[in-house]
């Protein structure tokens, strides 16, 4: 599994020219789910997402509060190109992604599991369609996680 993080000032997503998901100050995550998924993995990801500290106080701008701690709220996108090789040709390999079906499973578990673990406003994206993401970033703060 592989996520990337962006700390932003607010986020929406749009498919078929109607916003489906929108936050304000918080994080948009972009989840790839690859082959090698396990729970385990996935539940490394959503304790790790929760307790990163991002946000400033009073003395500092960054990284001395949680997205639990700002009460933030959370955009979650599929995004299966995370897992893209370009190693070879011009075209991406996505060998590594989980093909569609089982993927789009384990994307709604990392929701349940996510709200399940936190009261904060979750907004997804459309597994499998064409999503246009608008967001502010914040800092930019950008987080790579790959379990």
């Amino acid at each position: 599994m592989k996520l990337i993080l962006q700390r932003v000032n607010s986020a929406s997503v749009e498919v078929n020219k109607k916003i489906i998901g929108k936050i304000n100050k918080g994080i948009t995550i972009f989840l790839g789910i690859s082959k090698d998924y396990n729970e385990k993995k996935l539940d490394w990801m959503i304790n790790k997402i929760l307790k990163l500290k991002l946000w400033g106080d009073e003395t500092s701008p960054n990284f001395k509060k949680n997205i639990e701690q700002i009460k933030g709220e959370i955009l979650i996108i599929s995004q299966f190109t995370l897992h893209g090789t370009v190693t070879s040709g011009t075209k991406p390999n996505f060998n590594n992604s989980m093909p569609g079906n089982q993927a789009k499973e384990i994307y709604k578990l990392f929701i349940k599991k996510l709200g399940e673990k936190t009261n904060l406003k979750i907004q997804t994206g459309k597994f499998g369609e064409y999503m246009k993401i608008t967001q502010e970033n914040d800092g930019p703060i950008t987080i790579i996680l790959k379990k």
